[in-house]
């Protein structure tokens, strides 16, 4: 289970972005790589930190069409309404929310918001088009009275 894959950031590749400002520009990327586990993006027309500086703060957005998902990659929109089920096929809640954190991406699950690490030690199966989530969880992970039994 991992964010979008660098591989979507291909050079030639258009991107929006919304400026400290508000104001919109169109971004093309020239390059990219990996650093430190997160993508460093180079842009045209952006040749020295200097230049750069203008982009500090700004939200990049990219057209669904071109993303490029691997096995295990997922937009948040569609997880956001998938039912979390257990192994005993009871219905857990639904994601509301995803939270991206340095380790690792979580689940936000249910009115409690409560927190489920997407990952392949919790998570067995996504079914996006069936809006399902298939889920072997610890004890009181979501459900505090079966802690409390256990």
């Amino acid at each position: 289970m991992s964010r979008l894959g660098s591989d979507s950031l291909a050079p030639g590749l258009a991107v929006r972005a919304t400026l400290r400002d508000g104001s919109q520009r169109e971004l093309r990327v020239r390059a990219h790589r990996l650093h430190k586990g997160r993508p460093l993006v180079a842009f045209e027309g952006f040749d020295d930190a200097t230049a750069a500086d203008a982009l500090v703060g700004a939200r990049l957005a990219l057209d669904a069409a071109d993303l490029v998902l691997g096995d295990g990659e997922y937009l948040d929109s569609d997880l956001i309404g998938c039912v979390l089920v257990d192994e005993t096929g009871r219905e857990l809640g639904p994601v509301v929310d995803v939270a991206h954190h340095t380790a690792q991406d979580l689940l936000v699950v249910g009115e409690r918001r409560a927190f489920v690490p997407l990952v392949r030690a919790f998570v067995r199966h996504v079914d996006v088009a069936g809006k399902r989530i298939d889920v072997t969880l610890p004890a009181g992970l979501l459900d505090d009275e079966r802690a409390e039994r256990a």
